[in-house]
């Protein structure tokens, strides 16, 4: 009996480290899989097609030149559709929104209730808020006002972003910004170089924040600024745009008589928006990862912010 009892004893202890060994080899390949990351994407119809069908099968995430799992493609619909959005003002000498501000107030009444909307002005360097965030609409458009010109000279635009992200806290729906601006900063010397580095200043906690701005440039030809300022304070404005995930817009001369056509195709892109949730590759400290999301879906391109925040291995 002896040998049987040490020979059942030697199974059950091989079977206790297999067991051992399999659980060990899960928990590390878990942790291997990534860590789940969510961000906002646009679908964005090709030649002013049909809205695409988009699953999530149909979704790509390239981390770096890694391609990574996905997880969840929620659209923002029904009991998701929940949305916080601040339309962000210039108040500078050379714009007004005179002409503006029922295309502005056509816009907010035109939103789904389940959009709560704030009204800010950018005001030597800090937003003045003007209504936070709320689902009354009549009462968000009331908010509206002529531009106060005094208040905003020599100020930069980017500081009034930053500082309206910063101290905008997280309710737990999606948060996007309408910036509408000349783009002019009047807080950076261009001649000290070319790009504007307060415009990088925006974008690194838009994107940690996981907010998309979308950009409409108010910016004349018609000043005395030069080409090279106006061109410059465009490609700004565009630069945001599209390194949060959000669309930028502007007429090639004069000022726009109207903004209505920019609001309108906002509110498509809004209405095209998808939770994108994927399995990142931490690294040993937490930061911004580049990320490239693509479909091989024809006639559809999927617009989001070109980094994302990762937390760290073991976190």
């Amino acid at each position: 009996m002896k040998p049987r009892y040490l020979m059942l004893h030697a199974f059950a202890g091989i079977a206790l480290l297999l067991g051992s060994t399999q659980w060990t080899f899960a928990q590390n390949n878990s942790a291997a899989e990534g860590v789940p990351v969510s961000m906002v994407v646009t679908v964005q119809p090709q030649h002013a097609s049909t809205m695409p069908d988009i699953g999530r099968q149909d979704v790509m995430v390239y981390q770096g030149h890694t391609r990574v799992q996905v997880t969840d493609w929620m659209p923002f619909q029904g009991e998701h559709a929940g949305l916080e959005l601040f339309l962000l003002l210039d108040d500078s000498p050379d714009v007004s929104h005179g002409s503006q501000l029922e295309d502005l107030r056509n816009f907010i009444m035109a939103q789904p209730e389940t959009t709560k909307i704030g009204v800010a002005y950018m005001q030597t360097g800090s937003p003045q808020i003007a209504q936070a965030p709320t689902p009354d609409h009549a009462l968000a458009a009331k908010s509206l006002r002529s531009t106060l010109s005094p208040l905003a000279a020599s100020a930069s635009p980017y500081f009034s972003l930053s500082e309206l992200i910063k101290n905008w806290p997280s309710g737990g729906a999606r948060r996007e910004i309408i910036m509408i601006s000349n783009g002019i900063d009047h807080d950076w010397n261009a001649s000290m170089a070319q790009y504007d580095a307060y415009v990088d200043s925006a974008i690194q906690p838009a994107q940690r924040a996981g907010i998309v701005v979308l950009t409409i440039s108010t910016a004349s030809g018609n000043n005395d600024l030069g080409s090279g300022p106006l061109m410059m304070a465009r490609n700004s404005l565009s630069k945001i745009a599209e390194e949060t995930g959000g669309g930028s817009y502007y007429q090639d001369s004069g000022v726009p008589v109207s903004i209505a056509p920019y609001l309108k195709d906002t509110a498509q892109q809004l209405s095209r928006q998808y939770l994108l949730t994927f399995l990142a590759k931490p690294e040993k400290k937490a930061g911004m990862q580049p990320v490239k999301v693509k479909t091989e879906v024809p006639h559809a391109n999927l617009v989001s912010a070109d980094r994302v925040y990762v937390p760290a291995a073991g976190q």
